[in-house]
């Protein structure tokens, strides 16, 4: 009976080669396709995207075309934090489909899920921090807070910091710290003005002539650059002192990715003004800027509608964002991320790697130099090649520190997954 049952399965797998290798033929000439359609048609930001097709994203893994699964270490760059597609955050999407999409621009209707995600912000916010205005990104959220600080204090001068990301809009790239970037498409805004991040420079030039001092409590892009609590404090009483507002920009901090829910509360301070992105969403487009009712009301008038928008705090968005949230809270994923990132650290230990800063679940791997950083992301990515035993994993490098490998998955990331993404990133360091 086996003999028999053999033979019928030698014949079934003849009989169907030609259908199998018909069918890889398929997939292949698939691939090839939509790349192409990709290239030729998706305006593209560098001369060699990754082109990576990605059909399905699950918790804290990435699967491709051809099945293949990965460990996301980027999390859509601190957007998922919650992890990709949450069950919860699903329905809640689901449910609002039902009920409606976009009705009216921004302010003009009372839809359920804006006012119900402020409240819910605002509630785990200090008090002056009680108004919120939904945009679609950070980069509108910091383009909103630019002109609140000027109405508000009728003040031009600018403060912001060398290596700070804010964003690709032409008012956001006036600040963003690098002439690298802000060069090619000047004339930019007037009377902004870049200091060292931790400089004590800087506080001798906060005066009665500066709108706001904008800053990231810890800098994304140059690698995880925590400041001395000292320094952010001396700026906040410096600010309060000349009446200037401070601009805290949490669109990659925010949301649990420091060990707290928001970056500012470890240096024991309070924002004027404070900047969402990324993870507020939950998966979706979404921004704010949040602020005192008192200082956002002069949007309102002189002109009227003195910043508008018209998908701002779209309800699929807010819903998303509001249930992400309360996922964050529920399962108490902040609570476990200093003792993730500290199990990357502790695991990450090689000759290659010259040193590790980290906030939280965030880490920067510092290697000598961006080509033999870039070589590791590409081993990492391609890890079944020449790794037999390591996972495969997204990761990428820093805007500002590309000799630094960016580790910022989401949040809730498993122990198992850790250790095997640390051990896909060590194979990748012995292979060359």
């Amino acid at each position: 009976m086996r003999v028999i049952l053999s033979i019928s399965f030698c014949k079934l797998y003849k009989f169907f080669a030609p259908l199998r290798c018909l069918c890889v033929l398929c997939v292949k000439y698939y691939l090839l396709n939509q790349r192409e359609l990709f290239l030729k048609h998706v305006a593209q930001t560098s001369p060699a995207p990754l082109a990576m097709e990605i059909v399905k994203a699950e918790g804290a893994l990435l699967f491709d075309a051809a099945g293949k699964e990965y460990i996301d270490l980027i999390g859509g760059i601190s957007v998922a934090n919650t992890g990709h597609r949450h069950p919860k955050v699903i329905q809640s999407i689901k449910e609002q489909l039902d009920a409606y999409l976009h009705i009216m621009v921004y302010g003009e209707f009372v839809e359920t899920p804006q006012v119900r995600y402020a409240k819910q912000l605002t509630d785990y916010l200090p008090a002056s921090l009680n108004s919120v205005y939904f945009t679609n990104s950070g980069a509108e959220a910091v383009e909103g807070a630019m002109k609140l600080a000027k109405r508000v204090t009728g003040r031009t001068q600018i403060i912001a910091f060398n290596k700070s990301y804010h964003g690709s809009t032409q008012g956001a790239l006036s600040v963003i710290g690098d002439e690298y970037w802000r060069n090619a498409f000047r004339p930019l805004l007037p009377g902004v003005l870049h200091f060292d991040f931790g400089s004590g420079e800087v506080l001798d030039f906060i005066n009665d002539q500066t709108a706001c001092v904008i800053a990231e409590p810890i800098q994304a892009e140059a690698g995880i650059i925590a400041p001395p609590k000292k320094w952010m404090q001396a700026i906040r009483k410096k600010c309060s002192e000349t009446g200037t507002l401070l601009v805290m920009d949490e669109i990659q901090s925010g949301f649990g990715r420091t060990g707290k829910l928001w970056g500012f509360e470890n240096f024991d301070i309070i924002p004027d003004i404070l900047l969402l992105g990324k993870a507020v969403g939950g998966g979706m487009p979404l921004g704010a800027f949040i602020s005192d009712k008192e200082l956002m009301w002069s949007l309102t008038d002189r002109p009227v509608l003195g910043h508008i928008t018209t998908f701002g705090g779209h309800p699929v968005s807010c819903t998303s964002g509001m249930t992400a949230m309360q996922v964050l809270l529920d399962e108490k994923i902040i609570e476990q991320v200093k003792e993730k990132g500290q199990l990357f650290r502790s695991l990450l230990i090689h000759p290659k790697i010259k040193a590790i800063r980290s906030f939280g679940l965030w880490l920067a791997l510092t290697f000598d130099s961006f080509e033999t950083n870039k070589k590791i992301i590409d081993r990492c990515i391609d890890a079944s090649v020449g790794l037999p035993y390591a996972s495969p994993l997204i990761t990428d490098w820093f805007l500002f520190a590309p000799n630094c490998l960016r580790i910022s998955p989401p949040l809730i990331i498993s122990e198992e997954q850790i250790k095997k993404a640390c051990k896909t990133i060590l194979q990748a360091c012995d292979s060359f």
